[in-house]
């Protein structure tokens, strides 16, 4: 199956109720496949008249207790912050699925990773931020998908998939895992309609400082417990490395060619890929780092991911960065080359110090 289909059907079986989006190459396949396919699970599709209506619409949905999705692509996720930050303020959970492609501006329409601020500092205005997932597979975009809604409800936060073009019309076998079997929970703050009962209210006005103090920092222990309980990563390469290589989604899968090619070399290299990207598994990445030599964050982008690096290992080792943006896909020859280089080159200049 195809990524951008791949993440629809994740999403179905997740139990989506609703989808509005709006086309933008390289995602067109998602709002294409859950036009037939989700309304044949009985859903909802309707693609709105912009990004804007569509994340608007997103927070009515689920304001209502629906499971609601939308998707695009870079410019189009921008149009959606205001409606991100809403959904944040207002606890709503939702997906939101961002198959990257190059920028800034209208770009091109080649795989990139220029959206990791976007994603991971996004969210809109204010302390709110989306729990971001990286998948590096056709697999893992279903996987992810699917898993999405029970995450997002259970912190009343907004999820979003961070893929990319090469991932999203790639094509690669999936074991479909059918629709999940838990039944969706009762939401007690939905608003369905005062039928007997107190009314609720949807709202992200704290008009009080104090009062609005006290929910940033709730947000702020929201986050810190998704990141004791959702932190996911995946590691491959050496046991003892001397350099320690982050990189996620289509660049990890390069990384992970360039990692086994640079151990036949010689270079006891190991790879740590991010599977959330907020939050990032900064303490798994400073253990690593205290007993490498180096630190390379590899994306295809001109340096974000290395930020979230570069605090993780906090001066336990040097970090560099190989950075390839505007849509140019590296190969793993010349990602192994720039591994081998680095480590050489380290190696020299220890040799030198020592001396």
């Amino acid at each position: 199956m195809k990524g951008n289909e791949a993440v629809c059907q994740g999403a179905i079986d997740g139990g989506c109720t609703h989808f509005f989006g709006y086309p933008i190459t390289p995602q067109n396949e998602i709002p294409e496949y859950m036009s037939v396919h989700l309304r044949a699970a009985g859903g909802v599709f309707l693609q709105a008249e912009s990004e804007i209506a569509a994340i608007n619409m997103v927070f009515g949905a689920a304001a209502a207790g629906a499971r609601p999705m939308t998707s695009s692509s870079g410019p189009g996720i921008a149009l959606k912050q205001e409606g991100l930050s809403y959904l944040i303020g207002a606890e709503l959970p939702c997906l939101v699925v961002n198959i990257v492609r190059g920028g800034p501006g209208l770009g091109n329409i080649a795989a990139s990773q220029q959206d990791y601020f976007l994603a991971t500092r996004g969210g809109g205005h204010g302390d709110g931020r989306p729990l971001v997932y990286a998948p590096a597979s056709v697999q893992e975009l279903y996987d992810i998908a699917r898993n999405a809604f029970g995450v997002s409800e259970r912190y009343r936060n907004p999820v979003m998939i961070l893929g990319d073009g090469i991932l999203g019309q790639m094509m690669e076998p999936l074991e479909l895992r059918g629709p999940l079997q838990e039944p969706m929970p009762e939401k007690s703050w939905a608003v369905t309609g005062a039928k007997g009962r107190p009314r609720r209210v949807i709202n992200s006005l704290h008009i009080v400082p104090s009062e609005n103090e006290t929910f940033c920092r709730r947000l702020a222990q929201k986050y810190a417990e998704a990141g004791e309980k959702e932190m996911a990563w995946e590691e491959f390469g050496a046991d003892a490395p001397e350099l320690v290589i982050v990189a996620y989604g289509t660049m990890a899968r390069i990384c992970r060619s360039a990692v086994t090619t640079a151990i036949h070399e010689g270079v006891q290299a190991r790879l740590l890929r991010p599977i959330t990207l907020f939050p990032f598994p900064s303490a798994r990445l400073a253990e690593l780092a205290a007993d490498a030599n180096a630190v390379l964050a590899a994306e295809m982008s001109t340096g974000q991911l290395v930020d979230d690096v570069r605090i993780a290992v906090g001066g336990r080792a040097p970090v560099d960065l190989y950075a390839r943006p505007g849509g140019v896909t590296p190969s793993p020859e010349e990602v192994s080359e720039y591994i081998v280089s680095l480590c050489r080159s380290k190696s020299v200049r220890a040799g030198s110090e020592a001396q």
